[in-house]
């Protein structure tokens, strides 16, 4: 006898149909099961149910029987199966497309807006566009007249006199570009005495050897050059070394030829080197004759002929009270050709100077000509002062030397002394009547060729100060080289008491020698000291940028008269 087919409760099927509420909430997963997962359950819950009824007191009764499973169909399952879609989503169908653009219609034009109501004309842009010659000619024959009548208006305006415009960010740094040396100077202890820039700007050179006490006559120097433009520059190797018997106290590029340099030695000679030479650079000296100088010579320049305005000349100054002046010869001779002499008592003085007896050479240490009139030119002296002098001078020079021209007195005032003697002196290039004078005081003078007192004397250390060299380029600038290692720069447009800059190139023990500002390149300033170091320093825009009514103000420093 079969058993009777189990029984499935309410309870139990709400159950079930609970369950697959809970689970439809899953998403695709119930759906993928469908009827099979249904019919699985249904099958499990009614051999539950069978195994249960064996189990009774009256299981012995009945035999075991296999009884086919019930389906049961849910209707939720069903309604919702019409609706569900495999989705990623729970929203709702997005409509979507490919296009280009996201407008209604697109067109290629030079924007990416909407096609405008008007037409979209093509435009051919390599078309020209016809233009009315006679109308543009009707129009500037009408407004000519007025637009020239502007013209002269506004060229006639001095409302932006002395007004530039300068786009360059201002600013007072100074940098070190280069440290140039010779090793075999410094082993022997030498020192930088004098620094020049060539034609190009392109090549400095220093001279080697000694300011202070030392035995020149058994004592070895040198010349030395760098090109600052060459590839691989080594600042320890220089292009060229020139071995000198003697110390060299100063030397002075040829102002048009750039491999000539003329120099002045501790032996009073003064020779000319060929850098192009290699082998054998000197080509003219003076030699020991009766008009070479018996003192050191402590500056050389050269001189344009006033016959030839092509050829030049050089020029020597020497402790001995001389000037003089030189010419080439074919045979490899400097041959004097003019001479002045500087003795005490043919000296201008004024009511402060002292009066001296006899015939006193007056040592001249530096010497400026002035860049307005090349007949005159400023010399400063061991005695502390500066005189203005002049190559136009017929006066003859107290004789007291041998010479073979006769030698005249070129002094012709005397300025208001420094404490110690005067060691560099440097002529405006900007104003006529101003130059500049530094000593062993420490301090600078401002001076007019006009008036004995100084406009503006200025300490710049408390110990020597051995060059002072006007810009170049800014009317209001000057630098100077001081005892105590620095480079001051200064500058009148923004202070007359105390300096822009204080570059510090050697320890306070080293003085700075020699200075010079490069005339082509005007962002370089070489500055050489006591240690043999020879530094090139590059200026700021605030120290190469004109500024405006410049002029202006250096012209009023000029007109100040002091008591």
């Amino acid at each position: 006898m079969s058993a009777p087919a189990a029984k499935v409760s309410k309870k139990e099927l709400n159950s079930n149909h609970d369950g697959a509420d809970e689970t439809s909430d899953g998403g695709s997963r119930e759906v993928d099961g469908g009827r099979s997962g249904l019919r699985l359950q249904a099958s499990v819950l009614l051999e539950r149910h069978t195994t249960t009824a064996c189990l009774s007191p009256a299981a012995g009764m009945f035999g075991d029987g296999v009884v086919r499973g019930a389906d049961v169909e849910s209707l939720w399952r069903r309604d919702m199966g019409t609706r569900c879609e495999a989705k990623s989503c729970q929203t709702g169908e997005i409509s979507t497309m490919e296009a280009a653009v996201q407008s209604h219609s697109s067109r290629d034009a030079g924007m990416q807006t909407d096609q405008s109501e008007e037409t979209i004309q093509d435009l051919d842009l390599q078309q020209e566009a016809p233009v009315d010659y006679a109308g543009l000619l009707s129009f500037l024959q009408g407004v000519e007249d007025v637009v020239i009548k502007e013209l002269n208006k506004n060229w006639r305006s001095h409302a932006f006199d002395g007004f530039e415009v300068n786009w360059v960010d201002q600013n007072e740094t100074v940098s070190c570009l280069h440290s140039l040396l010779y090793p075999e100077a410094q082993d022997q202890k030498l020192q930088v005495t004098s620094v020049s820039w060539n034609a190009t700007g392109s090549v400095v050179a220093c001279s080697y050897g000694r300011l202070d006490d030392g035995d020149w006559s058994t004592e070895k120097s040198y010349v030395c050059t760098w090109n600052l433009d060459r590839r691989g520059l080594n600042p320890k190797r220089p292009d060229l070394v020139v071995d000198v018997p003697s110390s060299v106290m100063c030397l002075a590029f040829h102002p048009s030829q750039p491999s000539l340099i003329v120099g002045g030695l501790y032996s009073g000679e003064v020779l000319i080197w060929d850098t192009s030479r290699i082998e054998d650079p000197l080509i003219w000296r003076t030699g020991m004759t009766d008009d070479t100088h018996t003192d050191p010579v402590y500056q050389v320049d050269w001189l344009q002929d006033s016959k030839h305005s092509h050829h030049f000349q050089i020029l020597s100054v020497s402790t001995d009270g001389k000037i003089l002046v030189w010419q080439t010869q074919r045979d490899g001779q400097l041959m004097l050709v003019e001479g002045f002499a500087l003795v005490a008592q043919q000296i201008p003085r004024s009511m402060k100077l002292k009066r001296t007896r006899g015939e006193t050479a007056v040592g001249v240490t530096s010497l400026s000509f002035s860049h307005f009139d090349p007949s005159v030119f400023i010399i400063g002296v061991e005695g502390g002062y500066s005189l203005k002098c002049s190559t136009a001078v017929e006066t003859a020079a107290v004789p007291r030397t041998v010479s073979s021209i006769p030698l005249k007195a070129p002094a012709q005032f005397a300025f208001s002394p420094h404490g110690g003697p005067v060691y560099c002196v440097s002529c405006s290039p900007f104003h006529r009547n101003l130059f500049l004078s530094g000593g062993t005081d420490g301090h600078v003078h401002l001076h007019s060729m006009l008036q004995a007192q100084p406009l503006i004397s200025l300490q710049l250390s408390k110990k020597y100060l051995f060059s002072v060299r006007w810009s170049p380029v800014r009317p209001l600038v000057f630098a100077a080289a001081t005892g105590e290692g620095e480079v001051q720069l200064f500058d009148f447009g923004k202070s007359s008491q105390k300096p822009a800059v204080s570059i510090k190139q050697a320890s306070a023990q080293t003085p700075v020698y020699c200075i010079e500002f490069n005339i082509k390149q005007t962002q370089l300033l070489a500055a050489g000291d006591a240690s043999g170091m020879l530094k090139i320093w590059q200026l700021s825009s605030d120290f190469i940028q004109q500024g405006p009514r410049e002029m202006n103000h250096l012209e009023q420093l000029a007109n100040e008269v002091t008591d």
